[in-house]
């Protein structure tokens, strides 16, 4: 698996050498990436990606995917999880560039590897915002996550998943 598709997007597990690349800002010719892409949250999350490669090798399926819009095939963003599953859970992390928010391409990949998760047997994905990223606490509540604590400036969320990937909806 090497891409992943939704009705607006292409999520494509990247690789160290394309990593290395997102990392430097420097596209080689056949990349297609945003005026504003890659931005600071992406160089964070691809760098634990390569920190993560290096040390246990390679990641997919739990990896880290560059978010493409399909209409035009520019690189907007980036999800992924927060290393390997334990005990049933993952971590998620996401970011797009400043050009891409507010379209709900966030809620979109997010629900795409919702599935990924739950087609590798997962029950649980937890992430983590700050608590003064109100889109991104929106996001994770529209994909069907609950907050599940504060500690600081961080909030937790998790969703429990069926065997569909669908969210299972407690209160």
């Amino acid at each position: 698996m090497t891409e992943l598709r939704t009705a607006r997007l292409r999520l494509h597990a990247i690789d160290a050498a394309e990593g290395q690349r997102i990392v430097a800002r420097r596209p080689e010719a056949d990349d297609a990436w945003a005026d504003d892409y890659p931005f600071d949250g992406d160089i964070y999350g691809v760098r634990a990606f390569l920190d993560a490669t290096a040390a246990h090798g390679d990641q997919r399926p739990f990896g880290h995917y560059r978010i493409t819009r399909a209409t035009d095939g520019k690189a907007v963003g980036g999800i992924g999880f927060k290393g390997q599953p334990d005990d049933g859970c993952v971590e998620v992390g996401y970011g797009l560039s400043p050009s891409a928010r507010g379209h709900g391409y966030a809620a979109e990949a997010l629900a795409a590897l919702l599935d990924v998760a739950a087609g590798h047997g997962l029950s649980r994905v937890v992430a983590d915002t700050t608590a003064d990223n109100v889109a991104s606490q929106r996001t994770l509540e529209r994909a069907g996550f609950r907050r599940l604590a504060n500690s600081g400036d961080l909030h937790r969320y998790e969703v429990l998943l069926d065997a569909t990937g669908r969210p299972i909806r407690t209160r």
